[in-house]
């Protein structure tokens, strides 16, 4: 590595990019066509190819994740309270707010990092509709107790599932057939992205349809409007490039795994950091790489988090404050610390390490030379 590419900063991720050669072919065909939007050939494809990719059978895609979610809420009819994790990126609870739904907080496991199932039942009332969980990390919810206690008290399931592109669990199922929904995000950052974009995963055909009517203003025909719909849809250019990236996915999921594994046995000794838990059952798509300071290492979280800046190491607090922090949820009730304890301490730990395809050894070896050497200066 040269003194130049030392010294430039290491971010703590980097969009998974193919040959831009590769891509002119799909925009020629695209201006040949003049077919930007409006579900054109590359949608239809692209939801036809995600489907068999990710063992899923009905999919919608749309501009963004937060569309999406904010759609899928509508598409259910989901009203009043709805429980959610504080433990997460601010959206998941802001759909709920545009929805006009309050959104209850409950703390989450320590292990996992996700929705404590315990709490959830714990919250529910009579105002009640639905759950909003999120796989942390990627790192499966506890899907099965949560299908439990929707069934017992009537209530819809829609997963944040913006981590976990590619995801399987134990016997091969997809994570994303859990829930009454579930949704993706194919943001620049997420392990599969479409620049912007996101995707709605539902049940039954019957759904999808109410969807990709609400996502394209409610229009079920040229004159028939089904409901008060967005401009949600996802535009051709997004597809294109889409389809491009599932030729290199597999590709990039090995190539992440890679880094994953070294940071653990680089790290896996190194006194006063702990590493996320990921079940052996799985397969895992190493989205991120989180890792959490204990009491034992010599400095706080913040101290690190300052120091590693300093050396050109753009870890994340991935995810601090919590958004039941945030002005805008400090007032509800479920927002009192007191009543997320695990969440609160967690948010005050975690720090994500740069995590991406192109994460080469020598540039690893710089984020883990910082975390050494903030070992090694301790608190002076």
């Amino acid at each position: 590595m040269t003194d130049q590419q030392r010294t430039s900063p290491i971010y703590v991720t980097q969009p998974l990019l193919p040959p831009l050669e590769e891509f002119m072919p799909y925009l020629q065909k695209i201006w040949d066509s003049k077919q930007l939007t409006n579900n054109g050939p590359y949608h239809q494809e692209l939801e036809r190819e995600l489907a068999i990719y990710l063992g899923v059978e009905h999919i919608s895609l749309f501009a963004n994740a937060t569309l999406a979610l904010v759609i899928a809420l509508q598409a259910l009819r989901v009203t009043g309270e709805v429980i959610t994790t504080p433990y997460s990126f601010v959206a998941s609870s802001h759909a709920l707010d545009w929805n006009g739904i309050k959104p209850v907080f409950v703390d989450i496991d320590p292990v996992s990092l996700n929705l404590d199932p315990k709490q959830i039942e714990a919250a529910i009332t009579p105002q009640t509709t639905g759950i909003l969980p999120v796989h942390v990390y990627g790192v499966p919810c506890a899907v099965d107790e949560i299908e439990r206690i929707a069934d017992t008290y009537g209530l819809k399931v829609i997963y944040d599932a913006a981590h976990t592109f590619g995801m399987r669990m134990s016997g091969g199922h997809s994570v994303l057939e859990y829930g009454d929904m579930s949704i993706l995000s194919f943001h620049a950052t997420k392990v599969f992205n479409t620049f912007e974009g996101g995707a709605i995963i539902c049940r039954d055909a019957k759904t999808k349809h109410r969807i990709d009517y609400l996502k394209n203003f409610g229009f079920a025909d040229e004159t028939t409007v089904i409901g008060p719909g967005i401009n949600g849809k996802m535009n051709e250019v997004q597809a294109a490039f889409g389809l491009l990236q599932l030729k290199y996915i597999d590709d990039a999921l090995e190539r992440r795994k890679q880094v994953d594994v070294r940071y653990r046995q680089i790290l896996k000794d190194v006194r006063g950091i702990r590493m996320h838990a990921i079940p052996d059952d799985i397969r895992y798509n190493h989205a991120y790489f989180p890792i959490f300071i204990e009491d034992d290492f010599p400095i706080s979280r913040d101290e690190l988090y300052r120091r590693m800046r300093e050396c050109g190491v753009y870890a994340r607090r991935y995810f601090y404050p919590l958004i039941s922090e945030f002005p805008v949820y400090r007032g509800l009730s479920s927002s009192a610390t007191v009543h997320l304890p695990v969440a609160t301490d967690i948010s005050h730990r975690v720090l994500c390490l740069p995590m991406y395809p192109d994460l080469d050894v020598e540039t690893q070896d710089v984020v883990v030379e910082c975390l050494w050497r903030a070992l090694r200066e301790g608190g002076q």
